[in-house]
């Protein structure tokens, strides 16, 4: 492989225990790889060259575990973090793994389910901050319902919206210091899920107690899901001042969760927000959480690992070189061009400004004729990605 399109620390990329973990089980067959432990996983990490990796509570400490057994796997843990180099970003609650979630966590319709998720994610707040981890993500896998004659949405909002308040006064009490970042998606493993874009994330995120601790994690497979524009809903949380951590994977629209690898399907969608990323400054995690497929041993996982960070690497250099590019650029710059005739009517409000705007005569067929080369400005795009230019 091109040096250039290494992992290097400084881009941080990051993969979950539950990534490269994964066993290769799907509702239709069983497992196809051995489990591997916390301590396998981070070497394997290593390996590839990530930068960090992060974790569900019972990744890495299974929900039954003793007080004994969970210290030395938690010492196991940090010996192999330090023996790699690698860190912990961010942590986060499986919520949903377990049968006593079968109705939700946070929005269960049982006041004891949702008291001991409430004790539950204290203590991985506890275990993350141990690590050093500064993002706690929020996906409510299972938020949801089968049947609206279940649970009033009224009802479950104000149950979720009370969790958080809980945990955003908890989390200034312990002085973690954690930022906050919720995870939508619009179904699966429910039959429909509350709050299932990043946008109903951003609108629900305003009516919390502390709102600036809580932010968004978008990933690209959820808003496909929904056959969504997941860049624009990136750059909605971007200008929102919220996109505290972002998923990376790929998804055909429209389907059921697939988790592929980053750039596996989506060129162009991939290419445009890894230019989005690298052109605002993003100084978060470019976290994968995705999925090799059922085909592969633990080589092809390594394969998998390796496959998403050096696609990132290339559409990197893509962005840089579409930033750079003569033709591009010019064309850009003349779609945008602003011949000045409208700048007295630019900024606030006057009533000055509001009366001029009215009488203003506008030529609207002359306006209409002009063609906007969005064609060849798109082919410049895909010549671009394939090599040619």
């Amino acid at each position: 492989m091109t040096d250039s399109f290494q992992p290097k620390p400084e881009h941080k990329f990051t993969f979950g225990l539950w990534t490269v973990g994964s066993i290769g089980r799907d509702p239709f067959g069983e497992p196809v790889r051995k489990p591997l432990s916390p301590v396998e996983i981070v070497h394997l990490l290593g390996e590839v060259g990530a930068y960090g990796v992060n974790y569900h509570d019972n990744d890495l400490i299974p929900i039954d575990a003793t007080p004994q057994e969970a210290a030395k796997i938690l010492k196991d843990f940090k010996q192999a973090l330090r023996e790699t180099g690698l860190v912990v970003p961010m942590a986060t609650t499986n919520l949903f793994g377990d049968p006593i979630f079968k109705d939700g966590a946070f929005t269960s319709n049982d006041a004891r389910v949702r008291t001991y998720a409430l004790q539950k994610v204290m203590r991985c707040m506890e275990t993350g901050a141990e690590l050093g981890a500064k993002v706690f993500v929020f996906w409510g896998g299972r938020e949801g319902v089968e049947t609206d004659a279940a649970k009033n949405p009224l009802d479950g909002l104000k149950r979720f919206r009370e969790a958080l308040n809980f945990l955003c006064e908890y989390n200034l009490h312990q002085g973690y210091g954690y930022r906050f970042a919720l995870e939508a998606k619009p179904n699966e493993p429910r039959g429909d899920i509350y709050l299932p874009t990043t946008g109903a994330m951003l609108g629900f995120i305003a009516t919390l107690d502390h709102p600036e601790m809580v932010g968004v994690n978008p990933e690209m497979a959820h808003e496909h899901m929904a056959g969504l524009n997941f860049l624009h809903a990136v750059a909605q949380a971007w200008d929102a001042g919220k996109l505290f951590h972002i998923d990376l994977n790929d998804q055909n629209y429209v389907r059921f969760d697939q988790d592929w690898r980053f750039g596996m399907q989506n060129w162009k969608q991939s290419f445009f927000l890894v230019k989005f990323l690298e052109d605002v400054g993003y100084q978060g995690s470019r976290h994968f959480d995705a999925h090799a497929l059922r085909t592969e041993d633990y080589e092809g996982v390594k394969d998998f690992a390796r496959g998403c960070m050096r696609t990132y690497l290339i559409f990197k250099e893509k962005a840089r070189q579409f930033n750079q590019d003569k033709e591009i650029q010019s064309l850009l710059a003349e779609i945008n061009a602003d011949d000045g005739s409208m700048d007295a009517f630019k900024g606030k409000f006057t009533p000055e400004k509001a009366n001029a705007l009215k009488e203003y005569p506008f030529d609207r067929s002359a306006i209409a004729r002009r063609g906007l080369q969005y064609e060849r400005l798109d082919q410049l795009v895909t010549d671009l990605m394939m090599g040619i230019r």
